[in-house]
């Protein structure tokens, strides 16, 4: 599928009316995870669309331009609102946020086994057990608070047990800056960096806002705790996007992006309503980037070939249970980043930045909710919550009676464990 080649729709037709816009959400009850998780991710690529294309009219003195941006983004807009349509009344705020985590985790899976970049692979690898320790907690407070099985919601496809403890992931802001690709790394990677820095700017958005929301005091500091990290994960991900781009082209990768999400999800859904309007969408997000290349020719006299050569989709994205990578990438659990790299915590000089910051925002462990959700939780009922199928690949990590807070941030422990 080559987008640049279809004929695209008028941007004036893609407008829709209230009727429209109120779509027929989905049963939460019967609901494909995967469609659920397709719902969350082209929620949060519309968000990135409508984000991004504001930013470009503040910094642009053009008002023909500004009203060209104008009118793609209350499309995009548009766009959004059907999509959050599709999210049922009765899906509470944190049945909604295990769908989130599930799709960072085999989303971040699903990237990570196409990347060939390996500065980009590492990077998922890396965020991605945050995330999956993320679903973790968030599971504990589901099942502690509601008396909802998490599994159920993600329909046994992904495992649910700690991955790099969320205390130990808390890192001076220095360290989550890494190296950004260029216009020589395959349109697959620029794809990727663009993918995952909206899912991942979503995901903070939605946790920054929700959790005040929420109607117990440990859910709304848990809320607080996990978006901070995610925001890390936002400067993570955002800092490898291609710095040296113009605004236009930018828009045209954007554009670009939606096309091959709205395919990719076009292809792999099973519910034939909403299948049908991903491909309405896919229609109009053709017209959107016919209309990014028209300007970034008229602007600056560029073709879209010079950004995206070809234009011919790269192999689809796919989401699919990834519990098998997922045990794979837990080895590198004490892993945390140093500036541009990663090294296990026992490498790390005693004056680091990263203990110094960690003294600053854990130096009272039980002031930590994403650790005493799971401490309260085992005094309950006698040991966590979890979804596993088989030990813990870190055996520090397979006491279900017992939170580790060490783990990939204790030195000593890590020595231990290298026999150092």
């Amino acid at each position: 599928m080559n987008p640049f080649q279809e004929k695209p729709k008028s941007l004036e037709s893609c407008i829709v009316d209230w009727k429209t816009l109120a779509g027929k959400p989905y049963d939460k009850h019967t609901v494909d995870p995967y469609t659920r998780l397709r719902v969350i991710l082209m929620n949060g690529t519309e968000f990135e669309s409508v984000w991004m294309g504001h930013q470009f009219s503040r910094h642009c003195p053009d008002n023909d331009l500004r009203r060209e941006l104008a009118l793609l983004r209350r499309v995009e807009q548009q766009q959004q609102k059907r999509i959050a349509g599709l999210k049922p009344a009765d899906e509470t705020l944190l049945e909604h946020t295990i769908g989130y985590e599930m799709l960072a985790v085999d989303l971040t899976a699903a990237l990570a086994v196409q990347e060939d970049n390996q500065t980009v692979k590492n990077a998922l690898d890396f965020a991605l057990l945050e995330d999956f320790d993320h679903l973790y907690r968030y599971s504990n407070l589901l099942e502690g608070e509601r008396g909802i099985d998490p599994a159920e919601l993600v329909g046994s496809h992904i495992e649910i047990m700690p991955g790099r403890p969320t205390i130990s992931e808390y890192r001076h802001p220095f360290d989550d800056i890494r190296p950004p690709i260029g216009p020589q790394d395959p349109l697959l990677t620029k794809l990727h960096v663009n993918i995952i820095t909206a899912a991942e700017q979503q995901t903070m958005n939605y946790y920054m806002n929700i959790g005040g929301f929420y109607d117990t005091d440990a859910g709304r500091q848990l809320y607080a705790e996990i978006a901070l990290i995610e925001e890390q994960h936002v400067s993570h991900y955002g800092s490898l996007k291609d710095p040296n781009l113009s605004w236009l082209e930018c828009l045209l990768m954007h554009e670009y992006t939606e096309c091959y999400l709205y395919w990719s999800c076009f292809e792999a859904e099973t519910d034939r309503h909403i299948r049908r309007l991903w491909e309405e969408l896919f229609e109009q997000e053709v017209a959107h980037l016919h209309k990014a290349a028209e300007l970034l020719q008229k602007y600056e006299g560029k073709d879209w070939q010079q950004v995206i050569p070809g234009g011919e989709f790269p192999a689809l994205l796919n989401m699919a249970p990834s519990k098998d990578y997922v045990r794979q990438v837990l080895c590198s659990t004490r892993l945390t980043s140093d500036r541009e790299g990663y090294c296990d915590v026992a490498a790390l000089p005693d004056d680091a930045d990263f203990f110094r910051y960690q003294d600053q925002v854990n130096h009272n462990v039980n002031t930590v909710r994403s650790h005493t959700i799971i401490k309260d939780y085992i005094a309950r009922n006698g040991r966590d919550y979890r979804y596993q199928e088989k030990p813990h690949p870190i055996a520090a990590l397979d006491d279900v009676g017992r939170d580790n807070t060490q783990v990939g941030r204790s030195k000593a422990e890590a020595a231990q464990h290298t026999g150092g």
